[in-house]
C-alpha cells in the first residue's frame, strides 16, 4: 500500500460528519458511516451527492445497536467513533456510564466484530473528570481486549476487574490492542476555537506500533507575539493596534525578551474569529444569503454572567449543541462595542473548519446542534493523518521484510 492509496474505514456516531470528513481528508475511504439523527443524515446525503471528498459514502440511518459490523471484518483499516458526549460533558447532567446515551459498549462491539488495525475514538474533556475516571480506565481496558466482552448480567465494574486481571497477568484471550489517549485543544492545531477533546487511539498489537502524542502546530504565545510584539496581526487585518490587556502584560514582556527565539519557532499563531470569518458579510436576520448557504442571522442574543460571547480577536469559545435550542454565550459573537449577536450557521461551520460548500440541513437550531456535536474537521484530519502515517509505516516495514 503506497501512501497515496486510499485506506478503508468505518465510522459510527457520524453526526454531521466532522470526524468523517477529517478522516477522509487524511486519505481513508469510508465503507460505512452510521448515524441515527435524521437531519444529520440528510446533511450527509446532500453533501455526499455534491462533494468529491464524500463521494460514494454508504450512509446507514438508524440505531447503531441494530447495525451489524461483522461484514466489515478484515476489510477496513480504521474504525472511527465520535461516541455521544452528553453523558460525560461538563455542561450536561454528568450521569456518565449510567446515562442511556452512553454508547461506549457499542464501540467495544464494533471493534470486536471488525478488529481493524487502528481505532480512533473522540469524546469530551469531561471524560477525564475524577468522578468518571474509573469508567474511563474501563474504556481503555475494554479496547485493549475487545474479544473479552462483558458476560451476561456482568456489571461494568465486574467486567473491568476481570479485564484488568487478565491484562496484568498477560492472559488476554484473542486480539489485543495498544491503547493510548491524548487531551488536545483544537486551537493548538489550527482550529479557530478553544475546544478541548480527548482522543483515544488504539493500534492492533500485531502491528507493533505505539501512538506518539501530537505536538501543537499553533500557540497562544504566537498570537500574542503577532499582536503586541511585531504587530503583524493588526496590520494583516488593517486595524489599529489594541492595548495589551492587563492579564497578558507579563507574558508579552517575556515574549519581547525572546523575540528572536519565537520569531524563528515553527509554531503558527492561534487562528481567531476575525481570521475565520474573513470574507463573510454580516448576516441579516431571517434573510438567507443568496449565494452563501446557511448564512442568515437570528435575533435574540443576549449576554449574561458567564455567557458573554466570543471576541473577534481570539479563538471562539467552544461551540455547544445544548439540550434545548442554542446556548447563548458559546454561540455568540461579541462585537468590538460589547454588543452580541448569534453566529450564523455558516459562521459556526467556519469555526468548526467545515468547507464553505458543506450545507447543513434542518432548522437553524438543528444546524447548531449538528455543529455543536461535531469534531472540527481540521483537528480530525490532523489526528487521522498521524494514524495514516503509522499504518503506512507498518505496511512499508512489512514490504521490506518480504523483499529481504
Amino acid at each position: 500500500m503506497t501512501p497515496e492509496a486510499p485506506l478503508s474505514s468505518v465510522e459510527l456516531f457520524t453526526g454531521a460528519g466532522g470526524l468523517a470528513l477529517g478522516v477522509a481528508k487524511a486519505g481513508f475511504h469510508h465503507q460505512a458511516v452510521v448515524e441515527w439523527n435524521h437531519d444529520a443524515c440528510c446533511s450527509l446525503r446532500d453533501n455526499s451527492a455534491r462533494l468529491n471528498v464524500m463521494r460514494g459514502w454508504p450512509i446507514f440511518e438508524g440505531d447503531v445497536r441494530d447495525f451489524d459490523f461483522q461484514p466489515f471484518a478484515d476489510r477496513v483499516s480504521l474504525l472511527a467513533a465520535g461516541a455521544p458526549c452528553q453523558p460525560f460533558s461538563l455542561g450536561g447532567k454528568h450521569r456518565g456510564h449510567a446515562d442511556d446515551r452512553n454508547m461506549f459498549p457499542e464501540v467495544f462491539r464494533a471493534v470486536r466484530e471488525v478488529l481493524p488495525p487502528a481505532v480512533i475514538v473522540e469524546n469530551v474533556k469531561g471524560l477525564l473528570r475524577t468522578s468518571f475516571r474509573p469508567y474511563f480506565n474501563y474504556i481503555l481496558s475494554a479496547l485493549s481486549a475487545p474479544e473479552m466482552p462483558a458476560r451476561s448480567a456482568e456489571s461494568w465494574e465486574e467486567h473491568a476487574t476481570r479485564l484488568d486481571a487478565a491484562i496484568k497477568r498477560n492472559r488476554v484471550r484473542g486480539t489485543r490492542y495498544r491503547v493510548s489517549f491524548q487531551l488536545v485543544n483544537a486551537a493548538d492545531f489550527g482550529v479557530p476555537q478553544r475546544r478541548e477533546r480527548v482522543f483515544i487511539i488504539a493500534f492492533r498489537d500485531d502491528l507493533d506500533v505505539e501512538w506518539e502524542c501530537l505536538k501543537p502546530t499553533h500557540s497562544e504565545d504566537s498570537l500574542l507575539f503577532a499582536k503586541w510584539v511585531d504587530g503583524s496581526y493588526w496590520k494583516e487585518h488593517g486595524l489599529r493596534p489594541q492595548p495589551v490587556p492587563d492579564r497578558f502584560v507579563p507574558r508579552v514582556q517575556r515574549l519581547r525578551s525572546v523575540f528572536s527565539e519565537l520569531a524563528n519557532a515553527n509554531v503558527k499563531r492561534w487562528i481567531t474569529v476575525r481570521d475565520a470569518l474573513r470574507g463573510l458579510p454580516e448576516p441579516i436576520d431571517y434573510e438567507p444569503h443568496p449565494s452563501i448557504p446557511n448564512h442568515f442571522g437570528n435575533p435574540g442574543a443576549r449576554a449574561y454572567p458567564g455567557h458573554t460571547g466570543s471576541p473577534w480577536d481570539e479563538p471562539a469559545k467552544t461551540l455547544k449543541a445544548g439540550d434545548h435550542g442554542v446556548p447563548g454565550g458559546e454561540n455568540m459573537l461579541r462585537r468590538d462595542d460589547g454588543s452580541v449577536r448569534y453566529f450564523s450557521v455558516r459562521e459556526a461551520a467556519r469555526l468548526q473548519t467545515f468547507p464553505d460548500d458543506y450545507v447543513f440541513q434542518g432548522a437553524w437550531t438543528e444546524g447548531f446542534r449538528q455543529l455543536g456535536n461535531a469534531v472540527p474537521v481540521e483537528l480530525a484530519r490532523v489526528v487521522a493523518s498521524e494514524v495514516r502515517r503509522v499504518l503506512d509505516v507498518t505496511v512499508e516495514r512489512r514490504t521490506r521484510g518480504r523483499v529481504a
